[in-house]
């Protein structure tokens, strides 16, 4: 099977453009989840003054969105909490009736994870960071594993990581984590030698866990993100069984390849619709676009195409 036949992109792409949001310089990285009779969504938006804020939207098809153009207020009854620093790359779970949401702020100390939860996209409850700096990364299971919630998240430095590796995390309540177990690295001579990330929540599939995440090439004129995808096992998520040794999705449109950050795709988000799924991504970090595959193509795809040599 040809790699492009796993992924196919929407034809109208990108669907959401800086023009959505007054003030915005990108939007991009987002989170997006079915909501109601339709789609809602967190959005990342970079400001003209380049501070970078998160922006609720809705969608009756997921593919034209109307979204605030003002930030959203998360209620934090803690003054340590409260955001004075820029937001990014939010991630979306519903678990039961709540949808957990988290996201990347930038903290004097470095960066770190940030949750909130929400029932209707209206009222946020800020919620206790769920990690130390340093950390980028973060994406919750759908479900609780073992009796317990749990997460992959990447581990950080102060900087733009040049390094990452994603690591499974488990918690009795959502504020005390541990049990940090690896999952699996960056690999030699790849798209994904310098670092690897999670992308949308973990997919549930007969096979065990589906994780679409990202990984970076560094090349002569700086990192290439492309994305992979792996299958985990059900009831011990830090076993790989398989994972892709070629890339799922590479920047090679004009859209994704000329922006404020050149040759990205960073997906974000994925919606399962019947036998498919739809994956909702970041362009050379300035817009957001949308690619589908058929479920079962997708994961032959991933069990077929090797599993790479040991990690670095």
């Amino acid at each position: 099977m040809a790699n492009e036949t796993v992924f196919k992109r929407y034809k109208g792409n990108p669907i959401v453009t800086p023009a959505a949001v007054p003030r915005a310089n990108s939007i991009h990285n987002s989170a997006i989840v079915p909501f109601e009779d339709g789609y809602a969504g967190v959005f990342r938006v970079d400001e003209i003054d380049l501070n970078f804020t998160m922006h609720v939207g809705f969608s009756k098809d997921g593919i034209s969105w109307e979204i605030d153009p003002q930030a959203v207020n998360l209620d934090c009854p803690e003054e340590y909490l409260k955001i004075k620093d820029r937001t990014y790359d939010p991630r979306l779970t519903k678990i039961e009736d709540t949808y957990y949401f988290t996201w990347c702020l930038d903290s004097p100390q470095g960066p770190l994870i940030g949750m909130a939860t929400t029932k209707d996209f209206k009222t946020f409850s800020q919620k206790e960071n769920l990690t130390l700096p340093a950390n980028r990364n973060c994406v919750i299971f759908p479900r609780k594993v073992d009796g317990k919630f749990a997460m992959y998240s990447r581990p950080s430095d102060m900087g733009h990581t040049p390094f990452g590796a994603i690591f499974y995390s488990t918690s009795p309540d959502m504020v005390h984590w541990g049990n940090h177990r690896f999952v699996f690295g960056p690999q030699r001579s790849s798209w994904q030698s310098t670092k690897v990330g999670p992308g949308p929540a973990p997919i549930e599939i007969e096979e065990g866990w589906l994780l679409i995440y990202h990984g970076v090439w560094t090349s002569c004129n700086g990192y290439i993100y492309y994305a992979g995808g792996a299958i985990l096992d059900k009831y011990e998520p830090w076993k790989v069984l398989h994972r892709t040794k070629d890339y799922l999705l590479a920047p090679t449109e004009d859209y994704e390849r000329v922006g404020d950050v050149p040759n990205v795709v960073f997906p974000s988000s994925a919606v399962v619709l019947g036998d498919k799924v739809r994956i909702y991504y970041g362009c050379a970090d300035t817009c957001i676009s949308i690619a589908e595959a058929d479920l079962g193509e997708l994961v032959d795809f991933i069990k077929t195409r090797g599993v790479p040599e040991p990690s670095v």
